[in-house]
């Protein structure tokens, strides 16, 4: 046997890095009781009013990321089935395995954008541009210099290293000690394995982004250890990625049908005249789409675009799922070995389908003039709500007055995330309290919804 190999009964692995769960045994796996906690959770109430696509967007029929991750949720969770099916017959897993993966996989889905800040990938782009400028001027952040993951975790800031960070230590049930989730789930919530100064661009896709901050250097080496990945991505991930990257290739689209945007017509003229009218895969998903309206071809007079856009949806994706569960099944030893290391869709049969859904949304759907406006507002407020709260929390050291401004800035944060703050200074005395500061104006800010953002922000200006 391949002693390098991981194995699938300690990648399962049920405990939880506080212990097991005081909650009494009941009908439960241990990682169906990962997907209760993550449902009722603070985090996922909040995604209601975070950007998808949209910010701000009144329309109810527009995703947002809590609509959006569930889609992504339901779509790992069937990525796990069929994959799980072949894997039970070819007695790669055994057991209840399946389930347990299938689990493991729609927390994971549920999970995987709850450290986005507001207004979407824009505040990404805005917190990133924040710190390459306050780390060149601020004089209280050159301690920090001496070390590269410290200064490079900010730099190259990601939702998902916040994600992480977010789910261990943030969201506070009993403890600081984030929701407690096992070891199982904790390594497949793990999109990236890269600590910040280990990230390698163009090279490896498992490093090619920052997947935790140092601050979380210490849970992940447990994880690592626990469920015997080292350095390797859990193969449960590339499932999880795979559902996300397939659902927002066509919803998007749908989204912006549903704005009036773009209509079934041009979405299917560009898709052709991109792919080619003849390319097997884009003829299979149309067939798919009149099959799904029950009509044997296209009839523009009978139905709205909405209807067709929602078929072809339902026909991407069945004919997606196929080809990435036939793709994992036949990497299956390889991903375990750690030696595939690809973005499993663009490695698929639908690579170039998906490849030009994405295409056509952003040039026909994310870049209208409401939506870059709306995203430069975004970029606008976080940059001044940070401006705001780092002038008060870069001499925070835990106590709580107001005599100051600077002390009365503090006192509107989070007494969750100040407790976190002062946990991190006694448990964590290695890490610079400047770090540590940073973090906890970080922490406020990606926690906050659009909405909150944008009246805090008005508040705060000009009341």
């Amino acid at each position: 046997m391949n002693t390098n190999l991981m194995q699938w009964k300690q990648l399962l692995n049920p405990k939880r890095p506080d212990g097991t769960s005081q909650v009494a045994s009941d009908h439960r796996e241990q990682f169906e009781r990962d997907y209760d906690r993550t449902v009722f959770s603070t985090p996922v109430r909040r995604l209601q009013d975070k950007t998808q696509v949209f910010p701000l967007d009144p329309n109810d029929s527009v995703r947002t990321r809590l609509t959006h991750s569930l889609e992504v949720s339901t779509l790992a969770r069937g990525l796990a089935r069929a994959v799980t099916t072949r894997l039970m017959k070819d007695g790669k897993i055994e057991g209840n395995m399946d389930r347990q993966i299938e689990a493991i996989a729609a927390t994971c889905g549920l999970l995987h954008d709850l450290g986005n800040p507001p207004f979407g990938h824009a505040g990404e782009d805005a917190i990133r541009a924040w710190f390459e400028s306050h780390f060149a001027k601020d004089p209280a952040l050159k301690a920090l210099s001496s070390d590269s993951q410290y200064t490079q975790d900010f730099l190259l800031f990601q939702g998902n290293a916040q994600t992480v960070r977010l789910i261990t230590k943030l969201q506070i049930l009993a403890t600081v000690g984030g929701l407690n989730l096992t070891f199982g789930t904790l390594s497949a919530a793990l999109k990236y394995v890269a600590a910040s100064h280990q990230v390698e661009k163009g090279k490896r896709h498992s490093f090619s982004k920052l997947g935790f901050f140092a601050s979380e250097n210490d849970i992940i080496s447990r994880t690592r250890e626990a469920t015997g990945t080292n350095e390797m991505r859990n193969p449960i991930t590339f499932l999880v990625e795979a559902a996300d990257d397939l659902a927002y290739s066509v919803v998007d689209l749908e989204d912006g049908i549903s704005k009036g945007i773009l209509g079934w017509k041009k979405l299917k003229s560009e898709l052709e005249d991109r792919m080619g009218k003849d390319d097997p895969v884009l003829k299979e998903v149309l067939k798919g789409t009149y099959r799904v309206l029950r009509m044997n071809v296209e009839n523009d007079e009978k139905l709205p675009d909405k209807s067709y856009t929602r078929a072809f949806r339902t026909a991407v994706i069945g004919e997606a799922v196929k080809a990435v569960a036939e793709r994992f099944v036949s990497e299956h030893d390889r991903i375990l070995e750690g030696a595939y290391d690809y973005e499993i869709v663009y490695d698929s049969p639908v690579e170039k389908l998906i490849a030009t859904c994405k295409t056509v949304a952003a040039e026909f759907v994310y870049r209208t003039q409401g939506n870059l406006k709306l995203e430069l507002m975004g970029r606008n407020i976080i940059r001044d709500l940070l401006d705001f709260f780092w002038e008060g929390a870069k001499n925070y050291s835990g106590e709580t007055r107001t005599r100051t401004f600077p002390e009365k800035i503090v006192a509107l944060l989070s007494d969750n995330y100040k407790e976190v703050f002062k946990a991190g200074r006694e448990a964590q005395k290695h890490l610079p309290i400047e770090y540590l500061r940073l973090q906890l104006v970080t922490d406020y800010v990606c926690g906050m919804t659009d909405s909150f953002a944008v009246n805090l922000h008005r508040e705060l200006r000009n009341g």
